[in-house]
């Protein structure tokens, strides 16, 4: 259901990275992978061609702006290219235009990808072929004491690159503790699984299940309210349709219209579309604008009222009142409609105060027990 594509290839210390489809909050975490790829791989820039992305978000923005302010470090950077309509316009509102360089040309030649494909292999090298031996010893080690310390040294080597890894996914939601921990745990995984052999390389085994690891963690703990499997799939549909509709309606489209693109019914698209603001919850304490006076999002809660307890009791009274006699009604109407005196009342219905008294005390006790035996 993922509908981005990704093509990376290599031009000397340049990398070029093509998108093609919609770069919305999913897809930010496979652009960051794949840049983040390149980086490894020893390149000191990278070109981003978005000639064929329909529409993109401010995650993916940050995470382009994330990897240029990394590669500034070395003295490089990251441009954008083929930015255009809805593309541009998003990099514009969002001020990273200029400083991705959107507006500027870049060679063509190096858009044809006729450079090196920027391979796993590639970057796995980095880990060293010392750790390829370590693990070899590891598990032809027959005595258990010095098996679980070369798994403790194998482990430790290690961990700086599992790490690194859960970088890529820093700046995404999740607390980055929470993601080395992943890593870390996955890497332990990889080095008790890991079968060596013949030509065979720990990175290329422990990349995929340390990447794997972290991206099952955003899939089952990023959500703050976490939808069903169903309902994630028909978000990401209905993002897929929205792009494409915009494009060929030149307009916003509504809901009817996604739900025929998708054959599906409208029900569902507007569940997708409620379930995306599941991701990420709202402080309490998050102020409603951008004075530093304006109220919280908790002052703006209601809390109890106690006027829904009294419309109760009024609808539940009003059938045993039309059941009294009309005499009681009246006392009853002027005593709490008119808020007039018992001893008002006396006069009126040409009575003592006391007998007044006694018949509002005789009346509000039956319809008490009248309202308390329903």
């Amino acid at each position: 259901m993922d509908e981005v594509v990704f093509r990376t290839w290599r031009a000397g210390d340049t990398g070029v990275v093509r998108v093609a489809g919609v770069l919305d909050f999913a897809s930010a975490v496979r652009l960051r992978l794949t840049l983040y790829r390149c980086c490894d791989a020893g390149v000191s820039d990278i070109v981003v061609d978005l000639s064929r992305v329909r529409l993109m978000d401010a995650s993916s923005i940050s995470v382009l702006l994330a990897v240029h302010a990394r590669l500034a470090q070395n003295d490089g950077g990251l441009v954008v290219t083929g930015a255009a309509r809805l593309v541009l316009d998003v990099l514009e509102i969002t001020g990273a235009a200029k400083e991705l360089g959107a507006y500027g040309g870049v060679d063509p030649a190096l858009l044809e990808p006729s450079g090196r494909p920027i391979s796993d292999t590639e970057v796995h090298g980095r880990w060293g072929d010392d750790v390829n031996e370590l693990a070899a010893r590891m598990h032809r080690e027959s005595d258990p004491h010095e098996r679980v310390r070369l798994r403790d040294d194998l482990i430790g080597r290690c961990l700086p690159m599992a790490e690194r890894l859960a970088v890529r996914f820093t700046g995404l939601g999740e607390p980055a503790d929470d993601l080395r921990q992943v890593a870390a745990l996955a890497l332990v995984l990889a080095v008790d699984r890991f079968d060596p052999g013949p030509g065979t390389d720990f990175a290329a085994y422990a990349t995929p299940t340390v990447v794997g690891a972290l991206k099952r963690h955003f899939r089952d703990r990023g959500w703050a309210v976490r939808p069903p499997r169903q309902v994630q799939e028909m978000r990401l549909a209905v993002n897929r349709a929205r792009a494409d509709l915009s494009q060929d309606l030149t307009r916003t489209p509504t809901s009817a219209d996604i739900a025929a693109r998708l054959n599906t019914s409208e029900r569902r698209v507007v569940e997708a579309v409620g379930a995306s603001a599941g991701y990420r919850a709202v402080s309490l304490d998050a102020p409603l604008g951008a004075d530093p006076d304006a109220p919280n999002l908790v002052d703006r809660l209601g809390g109890f009222d106690d006027g829904y307890e009294s419309v109760t009791n009024l609808e539940s009274l009003r059938p045993l009142i039309a059941e009294l006699p009309g005499r009681d009604q009246t006392i009853l109407a002027m005593r709490f409609y008119e808020n007039q005196t018992q001893q008002e009342i006396a006069a009126r219905l040409g009575v003592s105060q006391m007998h007044v008294s006694r018949l509002l005390t005789r009346i509000l006790g039956r319809l008490r027990a009248e309202l308390l035996s329903d």
